[in-house]
């Protein structure tokens, strides 16, 4: 699928700016066009696939559908979809009616709701790149994909949850039950299959959900005086390579042999709502955009033509108190923002591009990878849009929600490790882990129910790592250098299999940072910065707080994935048990980069 490499190598992806790390603005009147920088083509990377030339703001900005109910049916079906323009349809994934992504699905705060899930999918668009050598994997898994629906950030039953070995292949489905308890916030669904699930996200099975409550409402009389309809715009992100035949390449690095697990890739293309650098002819007026970083690998610093000001009103789990300023916005994979921005403070015609500088993680720059610097374009019309003005308070003021909670205090601390090789090229990706251990081992993290826990994520690489904890949502505390050479000195690693997390608080260099403004309130995934320990504080809730008991045993698959691994034992009879927390990197969460954890009674 990605065909010959010496093809392939030849081909140069489109520089779609002098954008480098620090890189401020560009100019309103497009410098992105196809008679860009030469010189820039001619520096990408050898080692790296390339995607072909293609011209920038040739496809109008999809609207995703959207539907709602209490009773939601979705299938996961394969199909063909043109990323551009310039490009033939090629085969994808999509949920529901897309033939890419999958709809925005709109929920209540309060009322349960049912997603109905079938797989109907017939074989994989990227079937060669499955690596069967990882956790489970067989052959039969490139004709018999096999997925799982999870609903990012939702406050679910184990059952519902989407767990990684709840598998539903091809004529099979599944109801999931979700209990409404989330309070309004922009969630996304993806699928969530072991050691497949950075290729079936990849491939388009994802989406978004917004979840509405009696304040956020969605409607022009909201109580909080936010954009809605037209100019609420949810906007997924992603970035790929693509083969001039239309198809995606989920590879990006020329060293690893096809059907083998890469670590880690970026794209050369930024992807919006499923076209390449597409562009949106905006009104006069604030817009509320729904941004959610569903990219495999590469964390963005986000940011508008001639750093035009922006303001964050919430991120992973709801509102913020009240909006934040800011010209950029630092997201990592599996992170949301919700942000208003005034295009009336530009004059009509203007051309307004988002925009990144982020440079590349470690391992893909030690490859010659160059920050991705183009989304989009929003196109400023003439006509007025909504003037509605910025809300000074989004909570605790008349008629809004209450105001977010204190920092709790911890009763426990708890220090976990995130470990994985330095370097680029083809190594033993095995001692890639949390902790230490493998996904299948034993010794999990058992936090008790009703109680508030400051972890410790002492990230050990030399890159970020966002971590995602399912069920619980939490603060960020901050995060602070650590001395890692000492830290590794005073405590080595043992074999790999057996725990290491040693105590940290010896090891500190320098004051805690604080999170940024935006990253208040709370998440459900937080970025860990290479050589620092990130403190977090988790409350996990109650049986009956929450309505089901987190501590269920549920039904599991007879095989995982139809190969001799079996489905984690915990009660006999095949039976699951637990929520996971892992690096929402997708290629690290499909070998080893999570594990699994028990929220137990006290």
């Amino acid at each position: 699928m990605s065909g010959a490499v010496s093809r392939r190598t030849a081909l140069r992806g489109l520089a779609v700016a002098a954008v480098a790390a620090g890189a401020a603005a560009l100019p309103v009147a497009s410098t992105t066009r196809r008679a860009l920088a030469d010189d820039f083509l001619r520096g990408q990377s050898p080692l790296l696939f390339h995607s072909p030339p293609l011209t920038p703001f040739r496809d109008e900005l999809p609207r995703l559908p959207l539907i709602s109910g209490t009773e939601v049916t979705l299938d996961a079906h394969s199909s063909m979809h043109s990323f551009h323009a310039d490009l033939r349809p090629g085969p994808t994934f999509g949920y529901g009616q897309c033939d890419y992504l999958g709809p925005t699905i709109e929920s209540q705060q309060g009322q349960p709701w049912t997603l109905k899930y079938s797989n109907t999918t017939a074989g994989n668009p990227l079937a060669a790149d499955i690596d069967t050598s990882l956790h489970g994997m067989s052959e039969m898994d490139r004709t018999m994909t096999p997925t799982s629906l999870h609903l990012h950030g939702s406050i679910t039953e184990p059952a519902s949850d989407g767990h990684s070995e709840m598998l539903v292949r091809p004529g099979e489905s599944m109801t999931h039950n979700f209990p409404g308890l989330n309070d309004a916030a922009g969630l996304w669904y993806h699928d969530h299959a072991m050691s497949i699930t950075r290729i079936n996200v990849y491939a388009g099975l994802l989406g978004i959900n917004l979840v509405r409550d009696r304040w956020d409402t969605g409607t022009p009389d909201n109580a909080l005086g936010l954009p809605s309809g037209e100019f609420e715009l949810p906007l997924v992100l992603q970035e790929k390579i693509v083969n001039p035949d239309g198809s995606m390449s989920i590879r990006s690095n020329i060293t690893v042999p096809q059907g083998k697990w890469e670590g880690g890739g970026t794209g050369d293309v930024g992807v919006v709502n499923g076209k390449i650098w597409p562009t949106m002819e905006v009104a006069r007026g604030m817009y509320r955009l729904r941004v959610v970083n569903a990219g495999s690998y590469s964390v963005w610093n986000l940011f508008f033509t001639n750093r035009l000001r922006f303001w964050v009103i919430g991120n992973d789990g709801g509102l913020l108190d009240a909006p934040v300023e800011t010209t950029s916005i630092r997201l990592a994979p599996a992170e949301r923002a919700d942000i208003l921005v005034d295009f009336g403070a530009v004059e009509p015609g203007a051309l307004i591009e988002l925009l990144n500088d982020e440079p590349p993680p470690a391992q893909a720059a030690s490859l010659g990878a160059v920050p991705m610097p183009l989304f989009c374009q929003f196109r400023v019309a003439s006509a007025a849009g909504f003037r509605g003005g910025m809300p000074s308070l989004l909570r605790g003021g008349k008629g809004q929600p209450d105001v977010l909670p204190p920092l709790p205090t911890a009763t426990f601390t708890r220090t976990v490790t995130v470990n994985q090789p330095s370097g680029g090229l083809n190594l033993d990706m095995t001692l890639m882990n949390l902790n230490n251990l493998r996904y299948s081992d034993p010794d999990i993290e058992m936090p008790k129910q009703g109680t508030v826990e400051m972890w410790n994520i002492v990230n050990t690489t030399v890159e970020p790592h966002p971590i995602h904890l399912h069920l619980a949502h939490f603060r960020t505390l901050g995060r602070i250098p650590i001395d890692l050479a000492a830290y590794q000195r005073d405590f080595p690693r043992p074999t790999f299999g057996t725990r290491w997390a040693p105590p940290v608080e010896k090891f500190l260099t320098g004051p805690s940072v604080p999170p940024a403004s935006w990253e208040a309130g709370w998440k459900d995934t937080v970025n860990t910065y290479p050589g620092t320990v990130t403190q977090i504080l988790v409350r996990f809730p109650t049986a009956d707080e929450l309505g089901f008991d987190p501590d269920a045993t549920f039904a599991g698959p007879a095989a995982h994935h139809g190969g001799e691994h079996r489905g984690h034992d915990m009660g006999g009879g095949g039976e699951l048990q637990g929520y996971m927390w892992h690096c929402h990197m997708l290629d690290h969460e499909d070998h080893e980069m999570m594990l699994r954890y028990r929220t137990v009674a006290p």
